[in-house]
């Protein structure tokens, strides 16, 4: 591994990092501070006169505390998106820059080989993620437990940031996999994007109504369940634990490609 490349990678991620946490803080911070008990029935109420159009969006029950108000409206989906998008950017600047602009022959002209610097940029990838995932976490305790003052079970809030973490392990590495394996970036950014997108639509089709239900065999989202996670439940662990296995392996094997491929220097 290459602690400069290393280093200079994190420097040059840090503006879009920072904009995609202020985008975290925009939606985080007016969705948390919109909770109010009180009006949980008016909202039970909008959601049965439009209920396909809440269900695509995962906001099926807005419940009566802040931890399932915040599952509701942030974990069904702006939760996933927004990461979604940073992890197929994170994973262009990486690695298919590099290649789209021809400056990959430069860093393979170090003394380090293919699989040091690939090997540098899933460190970078991954604590990238690490970050982004952090900040969210400490970002939604703030606001609820300090300018909301509602309790907050802390280990149960991890725990599922915590498996919010792998589910964007292993959407992100399906991108970082596509990108060490095409050399044409309509390809490379289009497969795992594209493919992380058709797993999101899956899902909200399959929520809009019961007829569509046998899509959720379709799609890996659905090991991701927060309403497992906060309860407890050992399908909801190893939902998320199978994801992070998978994304790993995922990265693992993008290693293995980019280090045999033909590049285009």
């Amino acid at each position: 591994m290459s602690l400069t490349l290393l280093k200079t990678e994190l420097k040059s991620n840090v503006k879009m990092l920072l904009i995609f946490m202020a985008l975290i803080t925009l939606y985080g911070t007016v969705i948390t501070l919109m909770f109010d008990p009180d009006i949980g029935q008016g909202m039970n109420e909008l959601a049965k006169s439009m209920p396909e159009l809440f269900a695509a969006f995962g906001m099926k029950d807005p419940g009566s505390t802040m931890l399932d108000f915040l599952i509701n409206y942030l974990y069904g989906f702006i939760l996933i998106l927004i990461p979604f998008v940073f992890s197929i950017l994170l994973s262009y600047t990486l690695v298919a820059r590099y290649m789209d602009q021809g400056s990959m022959a430069y860093l393979l002209n170090t003394k380090y080989g293919r699989k040091a610097i690939l090997q540098t940029q899933i460190v970078v990838f991954v604590l990238e993620h690490l970050i982004l995932m952090t900040y969210t976490t400490a970002l939604l305790l703030f606001c609820s437990t300090i300018l909301m003052q509602e309790s907050l079970d802390f280990w149960c809030f991890l725990y599922l940031n915590i498996g919010l973490f792998c589910l964007h392990i292993f959407l992100g590495s399906l991108c970082f996999f596509t990108v060490c394996v095409f050399n044409e970036v309509r390809y490379s950014i289009g497969c795992g994007a594209g493919i992380g997108f058709l797993f999101l639509l899956i899902q909200m089709l399959s929520d809009v109504n019961e007829d569509f239900n046998f899509l959720n065999y379709l799609t890996p989202l659905r090991l991701f369940s927060p309403e497992k996670i906060i309860e407890y439940e050992g399908t909801g662990f190893i939902g998320v634990l199978i994801l992070f296995v998978v994304g790993f392996g995922f990265l693992v094997l993008g290693k293995i490609c980019f280090s045999k491929r033909d590049l285009p220097l």
